[in-house]
């Protein structure tokens, strides 16, 4: 019989410290990063987590989970115990990979954060990486057949494109207008961001080496079209339908590319001297029908405010994975929320600055912690993203800059 005295821990908050990100390269032969490896992109975000917190002992760091979507070559080989090794961790660290698709690196801020908030550990990298040049989503991937035989998914639930087209004709308000105009500012807020310099101080160069043209520097992001316009996107071709309405203009890039952070509880933080950036507030994952995967964001989202006790209209930051412009629709329409409304993807999103599958859910939350510093008005804000085969997962954040955030300690932070 359990006693008393063995009651299950009183949950810790945890806190997010810090996030950088690779510059994102084109997924194509002559991209940035057709000449390097999967595996160093992310051990480099792990590196530049370690060097810019020196506060930070690397023994206390008690595990790093990173994910990838296609877990086989420079991406396979449990890449969260090979990256902390080869980022010159303790080889007491241990690491784990994950694997939930495009919320790959989301699912393991999640599940370090749980397990930190349990007590079990204090502190933990989380990030993911896709080298989608090396490694074509879905490649030499073999569905099991009673999916279609059994009628268990419909047959194009495994073309993300596909099911973009889907979410157009089963929501006639999401015209392919509106997806052309809101894919043009993406672009326009990317550039914008940029030019205001509020996206380098999250990046980490990389060095290159091509076999034709030498050594280089990656510095910035390759996939944005600055100066993309809505009626250019209109004359694009629609290649998952003839007479669809998904272009290449309302999509995100094939795109290589890494991100990392490193979460902590937050008296651990308090007692290693590293600074909250936001506070994990909920979290939660949900599943829809694969056919029409982008609505995974919609319950997903409800779940978490469900759990945290708010309402959309608490949220004054809204960071949505960008996988197509219809899905961002998608979303905003069952909220209420406006296309233009500026809460969403202040910085651009996926369709300018490119989706590396697994490692997207940690651009969004560093996006996010950045968005927080410049508003303080803001108590909560949102990481969601939808997932392929039909899931959605939401993470709520709480912003440290707000007035009424109170630290564990009980004074004002």
């Amino acid at each position: 019989m359990p006693t008393a005295s063995a009651r299950p821990p009183v949950a810790r908050r945890v806190v997010f410290v810090d996030g950088v990100r690779t510059p994102f390269g084109r997924a194509r032969k002559d991209g940035l990063y057709a000449h390097t490896r999967a595996d160093d992109l992310v051990v480099k975000t792990v590196r530049e987590l370690l060097r810019r917190h020196p506060e930070l002992a690397p023994e206390r760091v008690d595990e790093v989970a990173i994910a990838a979507t296609t877990q086989q070559g420079d991406q396979g080989l449990t890449l969260g115990r090979t990256v902390g090794v080869l980022a010159g961790l303790p080889r007491t660290v241990p690491g784990y990979a994950v694997d939930r698709m495009c919320a790959g690196a989301m699912t393991a801020v999640t599940n370090v954060a749980a397990t930190i908030g349990i007590g079990a550990q204090d502190v933990a990298i989380a990030g993911g990486v896709e080298h989608m040049g090396h490694h074509p989503m879905g490649f030499d991937a073999d569905p099991n057949p009673r999916f279609l035989s059994e009628r268990l998914v419909a047959p194009d639930a495994l073309n993300m494109g596909v099911t973009a087209e889907n979410l157009h004709d089963r929501f006639p308000a999401l015209t392919r207008d509106r997806a052309d105009a809101y894919g043009a500012a993406s672009q326009a807020k990317y550039a914008a961001a940029l030019a205001a310099g509020q996206i380098d101080p999250d990046l980490v160069p990389v060095a290159l080496r091509d076999p034709e043209r030498g050594w280089g520097l990656a510095t910035a992001d390759e996939p944005p079209r600055p100066g993309t316009t809505a009626e250019g996107i209109a004359s694009l071709p629609t290649p998952f339908r003839p007479g669809g309405r998904v272009t290449a203009g309302t999509s995100a890039p094939l795109t290589d590319g890494a991100a990392s952070c490193l979460l902590a509880a937050e008296d651990t933080a308090a007692e290693l001297g590293l600074t909250p950036r936001m506070r994990l507030v909920a979290f939660a994952y949900a599943g829809v029908e694969p056919e029409i995967m982008g609505v995974g964001p919609v319950p997903a989202t409800r779940k978490a405010l469900d759990r945290a006790g708010l309402t959309i209209d608490d949220i004054g930051l809204f960071e949505i994975n960008e996988a197509f412009a219809v899905q961002v629709l998608a979303f905003l329409d069952a909220f209420g929320i406006a296309d233009d409304d500026p809460r969403v993807n202040p910085y651009g999103g996926a369709i300018a600055v490119g989706h590396p599958l697994a490692s997207s859910g940690v651009r969004l939350m560093t996006q996010l912690a950045r968005q927080f510093e410049e508003h303080p008005d803001v108590r909560y804000g949102l990481t969601t993203m939808c997932v392929g085969l039909g899931q959605g997962g939401t993470v709520i954040w709480e912003n440290p800059h707000h007035p009424e955030y109170v630290a564990t300690d009980g004074g004002q932070q």
